[in-house]
């Protein structure tokens, strides 16, 4: 999985098995961008990579709260933003998200372009879109941080 990689995904499943490796080998200070249509799988990525980092329970789409915070044990904090229903980039800036982005939290954004200019950079940058036989996916590396996770998080 390094610099660039590009599937075709046949099940939910298979996304969420994807993902979960990732998060299995996911450090603190990381950012994601989930990007894709309606439908594409950004929040069934998200749901699979808080199963990556241990989280059992049901993981929420935050349409309507914009984010949904997971603590781990280890003190890790995970961060799933929607963006969806932001009508100003500058609204997120009066949520007081900046505060997410931190050394000890790892984010996940569902529509970064909404937010466009108020963001940190991604680590990696995840395109979902549908595809004939289910998903096309294209992870992509942004920084020497995700070109890591993606070399750690390679099928055996």
């Amino acid at each position: 999985m390094s610099g660039s990689v590009e599937r075709v995904l046949h099940s939910e499943s298979e996304l969420e098995a994807i993902a979960a490796r990732l998060a299995r080998h996911a450090v603190a200070d990381l950012i994601i961008y989930l990007r894709g249509p309606l439908g594409a799988g950004k929040t069934t990525f998200a749901r699979g990579f808080l199963r990556g980092l241990g989280y059992m329970d049901v993981v929420k789409s935050p349409t309507y709260t914009l984010v949904e915070p997971y603590s781990f044990e280890s003190g890790l904090m995970c961060y799933h933003f929607d963006l969806y229903r932001l009508a100003d980039p500058e609204e997120l800036e009066f949520t007081g998200a900046r505060d997410y982005f931190n050394a000890s939290s790892i984010c996940l954004i569902e529509w970064p372009e909404k937010a466009a200019g108020y963001l940190a950079k991604a680590d990696i940058d995840c395109h979902l879109r549908h595809h004939p036989q289910g998903r096309k996916m294209m992870l992509t590396a942004c920084s020497a941080k995700g070109e890591q996770l993606m070399l750690q998080a390679q099928p055996d």
